[in-house]
């Protein structure tokens, strides 16, 4: 259990709005970890914060708290049982996971958040979670058969169905499991009419406990299993050790119909409509959302299902057993709607390519928003409630007007096809004003919600935001009940505290407040679009994409951990608490935050992934910076921020400093430097790659479609000059001339990457002044190496005080962007001589994924004809110095070993891996015994 002062701050997650500190954090690797866990809490009354398998988002506890996650050890899927349809898995299994591994047999979980990615199965009970499709599947409560739990006091029991005997025999047993039998039976029979007449008829809720699944099952509608009552609990009563859950068929195939409407209320009107189509989910997006994903060129270029400016879309569903029974179910929809003279345009989506561009875009609207810049934030207090559908215009115009009334700007997403639209108003917390507006706003919404027999909470739970609303929403007869409950589960009321019942005011706890404010730092990058250097900490809304398993790169060293600690998430909340004052200002350049920040590779996943842009690496950068001017840098970090010196040094002295890297005298200091001695040096070429150029290049020629600036990196000129070589031949063959820029110097990137920003500062600007004029006349800037060139186009215009750093940035590409843009432009007349592989697997640079994308490097590729696959590999695990340095090595190896080394390893001889990132192809040979090429080289040996 750690109990430093960072874990208060580190695990202040899930809830956008508020604070929570836990004095430790417990890893349990088993039952036997909880059970002690929870004896120690029960012993001395401290609270307990259940989370990755207990409670997600509702489930905060505000003060101090013990936080067991789940997530790290207690995640495998244990038993599949495909006959009887249920899985047996434990409460750290992330359900996207959980749903790769049972695709095999056909099946899948039934409620399906728009967090699958990272959502535990645990967290999805104790929220008694739903999803777009629960027309067709219901709530978490419904798939719930089994469950081991371990009580408050820390005993452990078995919960799931009984008959009348085995209810009576658990009544009868001595101890806390028989105190809550006889307590919730006694409880429940006293209050069957209250429960009847008084409890939300509206199916979809999650908020309040599930006493009324008690009193069907005491009326015999079903058998007799607490675990009814566990599930949406909020982590209140107890914390889940294991699951046995119902499994649904996947469906055969599935369409989309895309409506659009020229007002949200419209779109409302007409979701009663569609579901007499019987669609499986409808789906809308709002006109803020959409435009947010515009402004995101990594999301815009998925948008071809939007037509116009349309004011909100419905993301209309159908299952089907073929395409002709899929055609014949849009087709009725189509007709419906023109009967009843609803909706403006109709698109869509039947491939599997374009229902992914819809359902990538729908899954993450949520980000979209809490990326907004600025204090204004869409913030959760509304977001949940559900209504009757046949209300759902009326609901939704009445909150449109309550936001109005009170000038905040409004988003809704989410599941129309359930009454449940997530209305997020802008409102900036760090004001008093608006914490009040916030208040109001809830308060004539939970009218409304009242007003048309709806919920307040639908799938998210009551948590800190809604619970204040309980007694009045549910009555008081009813909330007595839900408080005796509890303390019958939990006597001691350490469970997760202040949710459910006995709460604080919605307004208490909040992240920031009126008196938040952030200490003044001098910062050496500018944060134009942030707003400044703590903003740009604080995009961080706290919704966890950076735990996401499964595709996409973003956060390596997370996946490789599985600690909250090493999430981009778990940074920004370091180095918020930091700024804000929660831990002392100084800790901002202390050891402990060089811990946090030290796993971060650096890759800019997170600035590509994370729908709010959080750039983590950039702000490492910062704080790396920031330490260096405290502290002055370390050896290390003067090594490598200085390798083009270094390496211009070791090309000169080739291959005598080839001879000497392989020394063991020189392997033993390098050790002692804090190098790892089980990774190869790159070697040095004994003919830089300017020296060739020079010999090679004729200053007469005139190529006919004019110069472009080949910027050649470090690597290129003193490693691998053969890359260089091969873009020279491919560019001269499209009918270019390439120029070298005499006296650039290195990029920065090094320095960049170690905090020695005056130094890249310094480099940067000498650079612009040379690169300058050519991009002023148009002269494109041709880069080879991704995270080189990629450092003018995004720490240039940033970090340099030359305002020519933007025409610098615009006009520099890499050699596969270039290819690929005179390829659109019909400008590319390149010939062959078939000497080609027929099959190349491409993995990405990290940083290239991040700000180009792989695409074109997939279409230079294909020019070949050969069969080109991306392989989703994630990052490489050595980001340039990082997996030389002793300290990262055993890391390094398994980030690769996640995804990519597996998928080189899988290759048939013949196939080329191409790898346009140095580092990357150092990784390749290393740990996979393969040599990657750079896509140009390949390119350039199959021309004619």
């Amino acid at each position: 259990m750690r109990f430093d002062k960072y874990s208060r701050v580190l695990y202040s997650t899930d809830a956008s709005i508020y604070q929570i500190e836990p004095i430790g954090v417990v890893l349990p690797r088993g039952t036997e970890d909880v059970i002690a866990t929870l004896e120690v809490a029960s012993r001395h009354g401290v609270p307990v914060l259940p989370r990755g398998g207990g409670t997600s988002l509702a489930g905060q506890t505000v003060g101090h708290a013990i936080h067991i996650d789940m997530s790290k050890y207690m995640n495998r899927v244990l038993e599949v049982n495909a006959e009887e349809g249920w899985v047996r898995v434990q409460p750290g299994v992330v359900l996207e996971h959980l749903n790769r591994h049972v695709a095999s047999y056909g099946l899948q979980y039934g409620p399906d958040p728009a967090s699958a990615d990272r959502a535990t199965m645990g967290g999805i009970l104790g929220n008694n979670s739903t999803g777009s499709h629960s027309i067709l599947y219901g709530r978490a409560v419904d798939h719930a058969l089994e469950a081991d739990v371990v009580l408050a006091d820390g005993t452990p029991i078995h919960t799931g169905r009984l008959d009348e005997a085995g209810v009576q025999a658990k009544m009868q047993q001595d101890g806390l499991e028989g105190d809550i039998y006889r307590a919730v039976r006694q409880l429940v029979a006293d209050h069957q009419d209250v429960i009847r007449d008084s409890f939300p008829k509206h199916w979809r809720r999650a908020g309040g406990y599930n006493v009324d699944e008690i009193a069907r099952q005491m009326k015999g509608e079903e058998p007799f299993n607490l675990l009814q009552l566990l599930v949406g609990s909020e982590g209140t009563f107890a914390t889940f050790t294991e699951l046995k859950l119902n499994l649904v068929a996947r469906p055969p195939m599935t369409a989309l119909s895309i409506v659009h409407f020229d007002d949200l209320v419209d779109a409302m009107a007409a979701t009663p409509v569609i579901l007499e189509s019987d669609p499986s989910a409808v789906e809308v997006l709002d006109e803020m959302v959409i435009r947010l994903v515009r402004e995101r060129p990594e999301y815009a270029r998925r948008l071809t299902w939007i037509e116009g400016e349309p004011k909100a879309v419905l993301i209309v569903e159908f299952y089907g057993e073929s395409e002709a029974e899929l055609r014949s179910k849009l087709d009725a929809l189509e007709e419906r709607l023109a009967r009843h003279k609803m909706g403006t345009a109709i698109v869509r989506a039947m491939s599997a390519e374009e229902k992914d561009r819809v359902w990538s875009v729908r899954k993450a609207g949520l980000g979209f928003l809490m990326g907004l810049p600025g204090d204004h934030k869409p913030i959760p207090f509304i977001e949940d409630p559900a209504v009757p559908v046949e209300h759902l215009a009326a609901y939704v115009r009445g909150v449109r007007d309550v936001c109005r009334a009170y000038d905040a700007r409004m988003a809704a997403y989410a599941h129309a096809s359930a009454g449940c639209v997530h209305v997020r108003p802008l409102i900036n917390l760090k004001e008093g004003n608006e914490i009040e507006k916030m208040h109001a706003i809830a308060v004539a919404v939970s009218n409304l919600v009242e007003k048309y027999d709806g919920v307040m909470s639908s799938e998210h739970g009551d948590g800190l935001v809604r619970s204040e609303f309980n007694a009045r929403l549910f009555g008081p007869e009813l909330y007595d009940l839900f408080k005796q409950v509890k303390h019958a589960w939990d006597p001691e009321g350490i469970m997760n505290p202040g949710k459910i019942v006995d709460t604080q005011p919605m307004t208490d706890n909040l992240r920031f407040g009126s008196d938040y404010h952030t200490q003044s730092t001098q910062t050496y990058f500018r944060y134009p679009h942030e707003g400044g250097f703590a903003r740009a900490i604080e995009m961080c809304s706290g919704i966890g994409i950076c735990r996401k398993e499964g595709s996409g790169t973003m956060c390596p060293s997370y996946r490789a951990t599985r600690e909250e600690e090493h999430s981009t998430r778990g940074r920004a909340n370091a180095l918020r608490a930091a700024m804000s004052g929660v831990l002392p200002p100084e800790d901002l350049t202390s050891d402990r935050m060089l811990e946090v920040l030290d796993l971060c590779l650096e890759c800019k996943g997170c600035k590509a992934e994370c729908p709010s842009a959080v750039d983590m690496a950039k702000l490492k950068y910062e704080v790396l910076a920031q330490r260096v001017k405290k502290y002055g840098p370390s050896l290390l970090s003067l090594i490598f921020g200085n390798i083009h010196t270094l390496s211009r040094l070791g090309s000169t002295l080739a291959p005598w400093s080839n001879w000497l890297l392989d020394n063991p005298l020189s392997k033993t200091l390098s050790e002692r430097l804090g190098l790892t001695p089980e990774r190869p040096f790159p070697k040095f070429a004994s003919e830089p790659f300017d020296v060739w150029f020079r010999r090679h290049h004729h200053t007469d020629r005139r190529a006919a479609k004019g110069q472009v600036v080949l910027f050649h990196d470090t690597f290129l000129t003193y490693n691998t000059p053969s890359i260089g070589r091969a873009a020279v031949k491919v560019l001269e063959a499209a009918g270019y001339d390439p120029i070298l820029v005499e006296r650039r110097k290195c990029c920065g990137r090094p320095m960049i990457s170690r905090g020695l920003l005056e130094q890249a500062k310094a480099n940067a600007e000498h650079n612009i002044n040379l690169l300058a004029p050519y991009a002023e006349a148009g002269i494109p800037i041709i880069g080879i190496e991704p995270s080189c060139l990629l450092t003018l186009r995004d720490e240039y215009p940033v970090l340099a005080d030359d305002p020519r750093a933007g025409i610098v940035a615009e006009n520099s590409y890499l050699i596969e962007e270039f290819i690929a843009k005179l390829l659109g432009q019909g400008e590319l007349d390149l010939a062959f001589n078939g000497r080609k592989p027929e099959k190349v697997l491409v993995h990405g640079h990290c940083h290239q994924k991040a700000l180009v994308g792989a695409n074109p490097t997939l279409r230079m590729l294909q020019l070949l004809g050969s069969s080109v696959e991306e392989v989703d590999s994630g990052c490489c695990g050595m980001a340039g110095s990082f997996g030389f340095e002793a300290e990262h090595y055993d890391i390094s190896m398994r980030i690769g070993d996640l995804r990519l080394l597996p998928a080189v390893r899988a290759e048939e001889p013949a196939t080329a891996i191409a790898a346009a990132g140095t580092s990357c192809r150092q990784q390749i040979a290393h740990g996979a015994g393969r040599t990657a090429r750079h896509p140009i080289e390949i390119l350039a040996d199959a021309l004619a």
